[in-house]
C-alpha cells in the first residue's frame, strides 16, 4: 500500500474515533432478532446503559415516557427504502435525532443518531429559518404517533406571483422572510412552524388550542413595508384535524389533505378558510376530470369569445367590444370563467388560449366590419395573459392575424397588465413597439391597482388606459375613488391616451364619467359579455337607435 492509500484508508478504530469526536453513533435494528446494536459515542446520547446491544423493550423503557410512542414507531417494521427521521429524548440527556432507512425488504433498519444540536441548521429553510418541508413532515409523523387530538394548519400566501411580477423575486423573498419571522414569533417551537412550499407555511398544534387557523392568519396578515412599497399580505388557510395513534394517517397524507382544503379556501376568494372533509376528495376528483375536459375543449373548439360592448360616453354609440373567454361544456353547459381560467393557467395553456382568442375575435370583428360599415372604427380588445407578452412569436402571430383578417390599423387592441410591464420595462417597451408597428393598438389594463410608475406611461406606446372597475363602482359614494377616476382621465388626456372606465353599472355612473370627460364606458349597465350572435344584435340595435341602451339604475 503506498502512502496515499494509507492516508485514505479507514479502519474500524478510525471510524469509531470519528463518531466519538462528533458525539454520534451508528445503529442497526433487526426486528426478527429483537436486537438493537450501537457503535460510537453512546454515552453522550444517553444510550450508554444499552450499548452495545439491547432489546426493543429495553430501548423503549429508556426513553422518556412522553416519547415512548415515537420509540415504538422507530422500531415498527416498514417497507424497504422507507426513511426514518425521529426526535427522541432518552433519560438524562438532550433530544437526539435518529435518521436511517429500512433495508433488505424491511428486515433491518440502520442509520445514525446524534444530538439534535449537531444537526442545527441542516433542517431549516434557508430563506425563513423555519423548518423545511422534509423536517416538518418528520415532526408531523412524531405528532401522529402520539395519542391526542391534533390539527395541522397550512397557510398559502395569496397572489405571490403578483408580488414576484411587481417587486421582483429578490424583494418578494424579503416579504416571505418577514412572514417567516412573524410565524416563528407567534408560535412556540412545539408548534413546529415551517415553510412547506414556495408560498406555504404550516404548523401543528393540539386541536382547539385557541383557534389555530385564526392565530396563523393574525400572524401573517399584518402590513409590512418592503423596498418603499406598503404590502398587505393575505393568506388562504386550510386545516385538517386528526387523532394521533397507530391508526393516524401518515404525515404526507395529512399535508395533502390540508393543501386540498387550501384549494377550497382559494375558491372563496382572498383570505378564505376551509377545513378538510371527505367532500373535498370528490371535488378533487371532479377537478381531475375537469382538467381532462379542458384539454379536449381546446381541441374541440368549445372555448369561444364572448363580447362585452364598450360605449363612447359622449355619443352613446358602440365603439368596440372586449373579448372574454367562455367555455361551452357539452354536459355542464356554460362554465364560469373563474372555474377554468385559473386551471388553464396551472396547466400551462394560457398562451394557447390567448392565441385562440386573438384569432377568433379578429375574424369576428372583420366579419362585423364588412357587414356593418356604418359602425365606423369598431375595435376589439383582447387580454394578453400574464407573461404572454414575452411569448416567442407573439409579434409574428399578431401580424399574421391582422393580415389574414384584413383588420384596419388599430382595430385589434391588446390589453396588458402593469405587472407585465414592471417586470422588465425595457424589454416590454421593445415588444410593445413591435406590436404597434404590425398594426395592433395597446391598452394598459386596470391602471392604478398595481405599483404604477408614471415614467413608463410617457415612454411606452399605449393608446388607452383602462380604469379598474372598483374605482368606477364606488365613485358616487367614495370621494377618494372619484378623485382617482378624474385624475386618471386627466392624465390620459395630457398624454393623448383614450380612457376606458370599467364597471359602469347604471346611467348615474355614466353621467359622472361623462362630466369627468372620460372617453369610453364598459359594464353591466350596458350589457354583460354576449355570445357573438347576441353581440351583433346589440350592435344593430345601437346603430338603429343611435345609442347603446343603458340601465337607469342598478337592480
Amino acid at each position: 500500500m503506498n502512502a496515499r492509500s494509507r492516508i485514505l484508508s479507514w479502519d474500524a478504530t478510525t471510524a469509531i474515533e470519528a463518531l466519538a469526536a462528533a458525539e454520534s453513533a451508528l445503529w442497526s435494528w433487526s426486528p426478527g432478532e429483537d436486537s438493537l446494536r450501537f457503535t460510537g459515542a453512546t454515552r453522550p446520547l444517553g444510550l450508554g446503559p444499552l450499548a452495545p446491544e439491547c432489546s426493543g423493550a429495553g430501548f423503549v423503557a429508556l426513553t422518556l415516557p412522553q416519547d415512548r410512542a415515537l420509540a415504538e414507531a422507530l422500531l415498527k417494521p416498514q417497507a424497504e427504502g422507507t426513511e426514518i427521521a425521529i426526535r427522541l429524548r432518552m433519560r438524562g440527556t438532550e433530544t437526539s435525532l435518529w435518521r436511517g432507512v429500512w433495508l433488505e425488504d424491511g428486515l433491518r433498519a440502520a442509520g445514525l443518531v446524534a444530538l439534535e444540536t449537531k444537526f442545527a441548521g441542516a433542517d431549516k429553510d434557508a430563506l425563513t429559518g423555519l423548518l423545511d418541508r422534509r423536517t416538518f413532515l418528520a415532526r408531523a409523523a412524531e405528532a401522529a404517533a402520539c395519542q391526542g387530538d391534533m390539527e395541522m394548519v397550512v397557510a398559502d400566501v395569496d397572489r405571490l406571483n403578483r408580488l414576484n411580477e411587481a417587486l421582483g423575486h429578490e424583494r418578494a423573498d424579503l416579504v416571505l422572510a418577514a412572514l417567516g419571522s412573524r410565524l416563528a414569533a407567534a408560535f412556540s417551537d412545539s408548534a413546529w412552524p415551517a415553510r412547506v412550499g414556495e408560498d406555504e407555511f404550516a404548523i401543528i398544534l393540539p386541536r382547539g388550542a385557541g383557534g389555530n387557523g385564526q392565530r396563523l392568519r393574525d400572524a401573517l396578515e399584518q402590513p409590512l413595508r418592503v423596498a418603499g412599497f406598503d404590502i398587505y399580505p393575505t393568506v388562504s388557510v386550510g386545516s385538517v384535524a386528526f387523532e394521533g395513534g397507530p391508526d393516524s394517517p401518515d404525515a404526507s397524507e395529512l399535508l395533502r389533505r390540508a393543501e386540498l382544503a387550501i384549494g377550497s379556501a382559494k375558491a372563496l376568494g382572498r383570505s378564505g378558510t376551509a377545513v378538510y372533509g371527505k367532500a373535498l376528495e370528490s371535488d378533487s376528483l371532479s377537478r381531475l376530470a375537469l382538467e381532462g375536459d379542458l384539454r379536449n375543449a381546446f381541441v374541440r373548439g368549445e372555448i369561444e369569445p364572448f363580447f362585452q360592448p364598450i360605449v363612447n360616453l359622449n355619443t352613446g354609440a358602440v365603439a368596440g367590444f372586449e373579448a372574454l373567454a367562455r367555455w361551452r361544456h357539452p354536459k355542464r353547459g356554460l362554465v364560469p370563467p373563474d372555474e377554468f381560467l385559473g386551471l388553464t393557467q396551472e396547466m400551462g395553456l394560457m398562451n394557447d388560449l390567448g392565441l385562440m382568442m386573438m384569432t377568433r375575435s379578429s375574424r369576428q370583428l372583420g366579419d362585423w366590419l364588412k357587414r356593418h360599415p356604418q359602425a365606423g372604427h369598431l375595435f376589439c380588445s383582447v387580454n394578453l395573459s400574464v407573461g404572454e407578452i414575452e411569448r416567442p412569436h407573439l409579434v409574428e402571430d399578431v401580424a399574421r392575424i391582422i393580415q389574414e383578417t384584413g383588420l384596419p390599423h388599430g382595430a385589434l387592441k391588446l390589453e396588458v397588465t402593469e405587472g407585465d410591464i414592471m417586470r422588465d420595462t425595457e424589454k416590454a417597451a421593445v415588444i410593445l413597439q413591435k406590436l404597434k408597428d404590425v398594426g395592433a393598438s395597446l391598452a394598459l389594463d386596470d391602471f392604478g391597482t398595481g405599483f404604477s410608475s408614471l415614467s413608463y406611461l410617457a415612454r411606452l406606446p399605449f393608446d388607452t388606459l383602462k380604469i379598474d372597475r372598483y374605482f368606477v363602482l364606488t365613485m358616487d359614494k367614495d370621494e377618494g375613488s372619484a378623485k382617482i377616476v378624474k385624475s386618471v382621465v386627466n392624465l390620459g388626456r395630457d398624454l393623448n391616451l383614450e380612457v376606458v372606465a370599467e364597471g359602469v353599472e347604471n346611467a348615474s355612473l355614466a353621467a359622472l364619467l361623462l362630466d369627468a370627460q372620460c372617453h369610453y364606458g364598459q359594464g353591466f349597465g350596458y350589457a354583460p359579455a354576449l355570445p357573438a350572435g347576441d353581440a351583433e344584435v346589440y350592435l344593430n340595435e345601437s346603430l338603429s337607435d343611435g345609442s347603446a341602451p343603458l340601465k337607469a339604475r342598478s337592480g
